[in-house]
């Protein structure tokens, strides 16, 4: 993707995607992502202004970039994300001292509205779990992830390079890698456990034409490699419309019920922070949510005045 770019762009980027790899320990997919949002601007540059380096980009580039990007219909989110690959970029340029001025400081940064995630009720999962064919061996995997991905709050992706060396299944918890390589353990429930060791002991342990290198990958395909996190998206997806879910549902909205129930639970937020990976608790509190009818129960239950009957 880099030698289809501008020569003038390409040193920049080069050193840049290794900062983030060696510094910052992103992964490959991230690297990925900020240089397909980072060739969106050298693009619309180039459109305008052909043979451009980044030292003439300015603020009114970026801004009109940022209104092309909204006429286009991008979501808040997405043209966020691009304006912080952006920021990132120039920083590291000021940073290593290729300028003595970031160009784009004072672009402001897209104001995100608050979206209160998707969650699945215990008998919307359970009616996921209703549509699975438990007499196949996808099957048997298919509702060994899906209870995972539930009881532990993992990332599609963390669930996809998970291997079998991280489960200490005997110990009640998992070891997860999650961004920037960072580790941590996640306690693992019984039902988890029990269908996990169900589909190791019938299907995994001895799967035929296993890939050598991905030999202690939890979770394979028929082919005998692991599974992409598109292929995970698609199976969730899929047995979500069988459920009869008519709201969009993705692995991720397994790790948004994960957190939400725990909290519904009683548990402590910095607990729940701790099992989803974050860095700041902030995210966690606005990655999660308590529905309107649990804090009417929460006040009913809890305040001094919350159960009595008004009088006048």
């Amino acid at each position: 993707m880099l030698q289809r770019l501008p020569v003038a762009w390409r040193p920049l980027l080069e050193e840049y995607l290794g900062y983030l790899h060696v510094e910052r320990g992103r992964s490959p997919h991230t690297r990925l992502a900020y240089l397909r949002d980072l060739t969106k601007l050298i693009d619309f540059v180039e459109q305008s202004s052909p043979g451009s380096s980044p030292d003439q980009v300015g603020d009114a580039d970026v801004r009109k970039l940022l209104k092309h990007l909204y006429d286009l219909g991008l979501a808040q989110a997405s043209v966020a994300r691009i304006l912080s690959s952006i920021k990132g970029l120039y920083r590291y340029r000021l940073e290593q001292g290729y300028s003595d001025v970031n160009p784009i400081a004072d672009v402001a940064a897209v104001p995100l509205s608050q979206k209160l995630p998707v969650v699945l009720s215990v008998e919307q999962i359970d009616r996921m779990i209703a549509r699975i064919d438990h007499s196949s061996p996808e099957g048997l995997r298919n509702r060994a992830m899906l209870e995972m991905l539930y009881a532990c709050g993992m990332r599609v992706s963390e669930l996809t390079s998970l291997r079998v060396s991280q489960l200490f299944l005997d110990a009640n918890f998992i070891r997860v890698i999650g961004k920037g390589n960072k580790e941590r353990l996640v306690p693992i429930g019984a039902v988890a456990t029990k269908h996990w060791n169900f589909y190791w002991e019938h299907v995994r342990r001895d799967q035929a034409g296993v890939d050598p290198a991905h030999s202690d990958v939890c979770f394979l395909s028929r082919r005998g490699k692991s599974l992409s996190r598109n292929m995970v998206f698609m199976i969730i997806r899929d047995l979500a419309r069988a459920a009869g879910i008519e709201e969009r549902v993705s692995p991720h909205t397994l790790r948004h019920s994960f957190a939400t129930h725990l909290l519904e639970g009683g548990a402590d937020l910095r607990a729940v922070q701790e099992m989803l990976g974050h860095a700041s608790i902030t995210t966690t509190e606005l990655y999660t949510h308590l529905d309107i009818s649990h804090l009417h129960e929460v006040v009913a239950n809890c305040h001094p005045l919350g159960g009595r009957a008004v009088q006048f």
